[in-house]
């Protein structure tokens, strides 16, 4: 089994999003998080913010991958978007990004913070798993493609 999967509830997972930018995006998935009594939307939001103002999280291939430090947090946390239409994200490629994978960490998660955006890079880097999940008909079928993801040995 994959590291992110015990993190991304089927809950925290949206297919055709519609966000018109970054902090639209933010919000959404920080009203995620809430509802599944995680941190508050505004320390979601501001958490997210204050990172992507030291640099995009957008990798390129339509992909960013959003995170934050978030105080009082016990444990890691996932959430998966894919956006109706495609955002501006600043990646490297300069595409604009239609998959976003949030990952909140406690604040002072520093080895397993780096660990699961590795593994996170690993995962979008490959071509046939965005394929699937791009694909992927809704939420549970996108949250399936999340769960049954296993690194390459």
């Amino acid at each position: 089994m994959n590291r992110i999967a015990p993190l991304l509830p089927e809950r925290n997972v949206a297919v055709g999003l519609d966000a018109a930018n970054k902090r639209d995006l933010f919000a959404a998935v920080a009203d995620l998080f809430e509802a599944a009594g995680g941190p508050r939307r505004e320390t979601v939001v501001d958490a997210l913010a204050a990172r992507e103002k030291l640099g995009s999280t957008g990798l390129g291939q339509g992909i960013a991958i959003p995170h934050g430090r978030i105080k009082g947090l016990k444990e890691a946390r996932g959430a998966f978007v894919r956006l109706a239409q495609p955002i501006p994200f600043d990646a490297p490629d300069g595409r604009p990004v239609n998959q976003v994978f949030v990952l909140l960490v406690p604040e002072q998660a520093t080895e397993q913070h780096l660990e699961l955006l590795s593994e996170l890079a690993q995962m979008f880097s490959e071509r046939a798993f965005r394929d699937r999940i791009a694909a992927a008909p809704d939420a549970s079928a996108a949250w399936a493609v999340m769960r049954d993801w296993s690194p390459a040995s």
